[in-house]
């Protein structure tokens, strides 16, 4: 099993000057946002919170705003104080550690990117990014070898010595970027680091961060208020409203199986000709009473798209397999339902 690197249990945040006694009385009572707010002027920000995020994983957590998904992730780096509830890093309870420990871990073990990048506009890309290193007094030269190092990761090699002001708002998200990979973190917090750039722009940036976090084995967590950027970028997702998880699955899982009508709602216009594999569909082979000799065959990770084009030049069903074995099949009616996707029967 991947070593967990994140771990969040029942995680509670209420926020207001009477917050212990609303928290008390949630315990107690089972009282709701509402009554919390009736009664104690207190607002509940994250309710129970539980998830945890495996080394190299992508874990995004996508809900509108206001749904409590960038409070929640200002807890792991102790932005934010949780109310009730356990935040440990590598095995270590945030909650538990010293002011001295906790500056230490923001500033070698946690990197944050947030929507604005806060670029020093009077520092060039170069000392933008080699900042974190200077806090921690690391040499001259070693800490611009590093930038120069992660810039180039970030296909900005040539613009070391550039202001920000000359680079385009896509550089710019980049430069942030190669600023919180500075310091070699395990953990990456990205919070709507893409929202406010152009369509293609973002569409660029979501793939380069994809594979450039998958290369590093960075472990992150990547807030969105978009399904189709959690579904492109994600390993798997937690879907929040008014602070609470209500799913959490691969992208598959969640567009197939919406554990509600909320999540419903969410994945009705998503694609999912590339998301959803032949596991996810197939049906056991013994259903299948006739030869399947000539029968076209697809393994089983093989994508919805993929399935239609071998299922247009046939009349039967496809066999899928599994490391050279039949493991199941795919017919015409299962592939239409397929497509359809977590539509209610």
């Amino acid at each position: 099993m991947s070593e967990v690197v994140v771990k969040l249990t029942d995680v509670w945040k209420i926020f207001g000057t009477r917050a212990e006694e609303a928290m008390a009385a949630v315990k107690s009572e089972g009282i709701g946002k509402p009554e919390v707010l009736n009664r104690f002027q207190c607002v509940v920000g994250v309710q129970g919170a539980s998830f945890e995020v495996a080394r190299g994983e992508i874990f995004c957590i996508m809900g509108l705003s206001g749904s409590g998904k960038s409070t929640l992730v200002r807890h792991v780096n102790r932005l934010i104080e949780p109310t009730a509830g356990k935040i440990e890093i590598l095995g270590h309870d945030v909650s538990a550690i010293s002011t001295a420990e906790l500056r230490r871990i923001r500033a070698q073990q946690i990197g944050m990117v947030f929507q604005h990048m806060a670029l020093m506009p009077h520092r060039s890309v170069r000392d933008n990014v080699a900042y974190p290193l200077e806090i921690r007094k690391v040499s001259k030269s070693k800490r611009w070898a590093i930038s120069d190092h992660v810039l180039s990761h970030v296909d900005l090699t040539g613009y070391e010595d550039r202001m920000p002001k000359e680079l385009s708002g896509g550089m710019q998200q980049r430069v942030g970027i190669a600023r919180a990979l500075a310091s070699d973190p395990e953990i990456l917090l990205m919070d709507e680091p893409f929202s406010a750039l152009d369509p293609l722009i973002r569409l660029q940036l979501q793939d380069q961060f994809k594979a450039l976090v998958t290369q590093l084995k960075k472990t992150t967590l990547f807030i969105t208020h978009d399904l189709d950027e959690a579904i492109r970028i994600g390993h798997r997702i937690a879907i929040m409203k008014d602070g609470v998880i209500v799913q959490i699955g691969t992208p598959e899982d969640i567009v197939m199986n919406p554990a509600d009508d909320y999540v419903r709602e969410f994945v009705q216009g998503i694609s999912k000709l590339k998301l959803v594999k032949a596991h996810s569909i197939m049906e056991p082979l013994e259903i299948y009473s006739r030869s399947l000799d000539g029968a076209p065959r697809a393994d089983h990770g093989a994508n919805l798209d993929r399935l239609i084009d071998l299922s247009v030049g046939t009349e039967q069903p496809i066999v899928i397999t599994e490391d050279g074995n039949d493991v199941g099949i795919v017919t015409k009616p299962c592939l239409l339902r397929g497509i359809q996707g977590g539509k209610d029967d």
